[in-house]
């Protein structure tokens, strides 16, 4: 069974989620894009969106379709030629209308697994849970009629985990999108031990399809995005933990947010970063990888206290953010979690005394959409971080060992054979994370 064949009866499980939308919508363009070829007329493309709330299914059905709309625009010339035999459609609102309509056409909302039993490909966006993964891939293989191809989008549960306890017998591939999978450009590709060679081959084509960039990872859990992340989300932590024997806990948080955003020139501080994720995530995929490291201690006893006073962050269906670490208003920081007091204090309480301790930005420095897209972003940032080491503040001197350390974790996740290269992992970081630079440089002697 060939590409186009495989991807005519598809199922998307957890389809109504952050991550399972944006696949659905990307893979149901493929398919769409596939059944207007002149040569696929006459055959049939299904994919079943498939989650356990008819509620969230109505409600999905209209975001795809709005987001259609928009993805319909910006190929308006693939879809011309797509459409040459349509002498009826002429503008490109007809084209657009038109192309919407055949989308929605191949997608069947449904709340029952039984529908994927006759799927060649199961794309599965549920929960980061790996028991509930290995029901799912367990009822479905032992009642399916197709010996299915099962890609999972987790993020940080080994691949030859759920292949062996599901007994799929290398049927399964990591294919981890980055979120939201509509935008992001990344896709990690984790193959497992026993992973059929004809599954990478098939993602392979189906990333380039959607003009996304692969960066393959071994099947270590946490593989490379969330492997960096999480220790230096626990880097950050263990700073904070450092700096409440001279300050508060909110301005201890305060002050590293602003140096690993604003002295490192990232798109967002750290704990803005774990916020964006979720406070309950972190906490989840921490204890996910935490069996698998022997070196290391993948835990937080700090994300162990927000869940149980409840702050979790994370965020809403609408994509606004919860307030997590930090408040949260119109998408700007307004204050800081006090996790004693168990209160926000706002940034205007916090702010004149943490900068004044942290001391002001070398006059080099650029904020973070300055440079990202900068054509000499190389030289301005070797200027900025020579001279930032010359600094003898709190804040570039806290910097410093901040770059260090998130360098050292890039560098031993090649060496632990997580990632295959340093630049596998700078691509993450840049890709992924919208770093402005690979952890893994020259900058920081």
């Amino acid at each position: 069974m060939n590409y186009e064949e495989k991807l005519q009866n598809v199922t998307v499980l957890g389809a109504a989620g952050k991550m399972g939308s944006g696949i659905l919508l990307l893979t149901s363009m493929e398919m769409a894009d596939m059944s207007l070829k002149t040569e696929n007329k006459d055959k049939e493309y299904i994919i079943y969106a498939l989650d356990i709330s008819q509620m969230a299914l109505s409600g999905l059905m209209k975001y795809i379709q709005a987001q259609l709309v928009k993805a319909a625009e910006k190929k308006i010339n693939l879809l011309r030629s797509l459409y040459e035999d349509r002498s009826d459609l002429v503008d490109n609102a007809e084209i657009i209308d038109q192309y919407v309509k055949d989308v929605m056409n191949i997608i069947r909302p449904v709340t029952s697994l039984e529908s994927a039993y006759e799927s060649n490909i199961i794309f599965e966006a549920a929960s980061e849970n790996p028991n509930l993964k290995i029901k799912l891939f367990s009822q479905i293989n032992e009642n399916s009629k197709t010996e299915p191809w099962f890609f999972t989008n987790t993020s940080s549960i080994p691949i030859g985990y759920l292949d062996k306890e599901a007994k799929l017998d290398g049927r399964v591939l990591g294919v981890h999108f980055y979120n939201p999978p509509a935008v992001q450009k990344l896709v990690e590709v984790i193959r497992a031990e026993n992973s059929k060679p004809e599954l990478s081959e098939f993602v392979s084509k189906f990333i380039k399809n959607m003009r996304k960039i692969e960066v393959p990872s071994y099947d270590f859990a946490g593989f490379i995005g969330n492997g960096h992340f999480m220790r230096d989300a626990l880097y950050g932590m263990s700073v904070v933990e450092n700096l409440i024997k001279d300050f508060s806990f909110p301005e201890a948080v305060y002050m590293v947010n602003k140096v690993t955003q604003d002295f490192m020139i990232r798109p967002m501080g750290i704990f803005q970063l774990i916020d964006y994720v979720g406070i309950d995530v972190c906490q989840f995929i921490m204890n996910v990888m935490h069996p698998y490291v022997k070196d290391e201690n993948i835990h937080s006893p700090l994300l162990d206290k927000m869940m149980k006073i409840g702050v979790k962050g994370g965020q809403n269906f609408d994509g606004s953010q919860k307030d997590g670490f930090l408040k949260y208003e119109k998408g700007r920081l307004s204050a800081v979690y006090d996790i004693d007091k168990k209160q926000y204090v706002n940034l205007e309480e916090l702010a004149e005394k943490c900068d004044a301790k942290l001391g002001k930005l070398p006059e080099s420095h650029l904020p973070w959409k300055a440079v990202v897209g900068n054509r000499n972003k190389e030289a301005v940032l070797s200027g900025y971080f020579s001279g930032l080491q010359k600094e003898n503040s709190l804040g570039a001197k806290m910097a410093v060992e901040y770059l260090k350390k998130s360098k050292a974790i890039g560098e031993k996740l090649v060496s632990d054979k997580v990632a295959f290269s340093a630049e596998d992992v700078n691509t993450v970081l840049l890709t992924g994370f919208f770093h402005a630079y690979g952890p893994i440089n020259n900058f920081i002697n």
